[in-house]
């Protein structure tokens, strides 16, 4: 982080500027010279034989960069972005012959991103559902999910889960989360206590859901856990998680429907990152103690 306060201002007012373009407005941070062993591995080689289209291409990849360890932008660099998910694009990258760019949208635009064709696939901390996969993509699944629920230091209002005790509290959550429905499911079991269903608040970003619980406008907001733990390290004074919730979802790669050949390609080069190791080394890289490897199955509903 940089130490004068112009030049960290100047960094912020970058990074809302690339966040609010609608194409590749960040650099890809390439260093492929990282995954040479990937790349060099009999099961890359192969890939890269068997799936030629791919070599030499520049891909878009539809990211929401505000969620600390998986996508942001660089605070060193305002002109690339970092994380967990960059790393991994860029190492099944190595492995199949591409090279990455970045297309930010919010939230709730990345399913559409790539299913209009404006971007070529999606990793972005993002839970493979039915639901979303019926809006135009296949999921290969990477991460088992783990939610942690962020709340003001102490937990005031004794928050134990996505349960009663949420009753007559406002919940921050990001548009199209999957927390939506669940916190919404929690209405009838309060309305039988004879208290208020929790209201929802929703966002466009995990930045935004944040400062609404620290500003107070929000009681809780619910997250990847290591998502929710680097806002607790990022204001240790203000925040604390008050639960962590094993929520029966993975967390998925997103790729256009049909495209079966490519999404197949995803699955086979992501068990290779997975089986040399190199998913762990990424995440530890990143402090995601609670990053779960899932085994790469495929979520298709077309």
């Amino acid at each position: 982080m940089k130490s004068s306060r112009c030049t960290a201002l100047l960094a912020v007012v970058v990074a809302i500027g690339l966040a609010g373009c609608s194409s590749t407005e960040a650099a890809t941070t390439e260093k492929s010279s990282e995954y040479a062993d990937l790349a060099a591995s009999a099961t890359c080689t192969d890939l890269r034989t068997k799936n030629p289209d791919l070599n030499g291409k520049t891909l878009k990849n539809a990211i929401n960069p505000y969620t600390p360890g998986y996508e942001t932008v660089n605070p060193e660099n305002p002109s690339e972005y970092h994380g967990f998910d960059i790393d991994l694009g860029n190492a099944l990258g190595a492995c199949l012959g591409f090279k990455n760019d970045y297309v930010s949208v919010g939230f709730s635009e990345l399913i559409p991103t790539v299913a209009s064709g404006q971007a070529d696939w999606i990793i972005s901390n993002l839970y493979a559902t039915k639901e979303r996969a019926a809006g135009g993509v296949d999921f290969i699944s990477y991460s088992k999910v783990f939610d942690g629920i962020l709340v003001a230091k102490g937990n005031p209002k004794k928050i134990t889960g996505i349960d009663t005790s949420l009753c007559g509290l406002t919940v921050g959550l990001n548009k199209g989360y999957v927390e939506v429905p669940l916190v919404e499911g929690v209405g009838p079991a309060c309305a039988a206590a004879g208290l208020k269903a929790p209201t929802l608040s929703l966002f466009d970003s995990s930045a935004d859901c944040t400062q609404a619980v620290l500003a107070g406008r929000a009681d809780a907001y619910m997250n990847d856990i290591n998502t929710v733990k680097g806002f607790v390290a990022a204001h240790p004074d203000k925040l604390d998680s008050a639960e962590t919730v094993m929520l029966d979802y993975t967390i998925g790669i997103g790729v256009p429907q049909g495209k079966h050949q490519f999404r197949d390609a995803i699955q086979a080069a992501l068990t290779e990152v997975q089986s040399s190791g190199l998913q762990d080394k990424l995440a530890s890289k990143w402090q995601l103690t609670e990053n779960a490897v899932a085994k790469p199955t495929i979520l298709s509903v077309g």
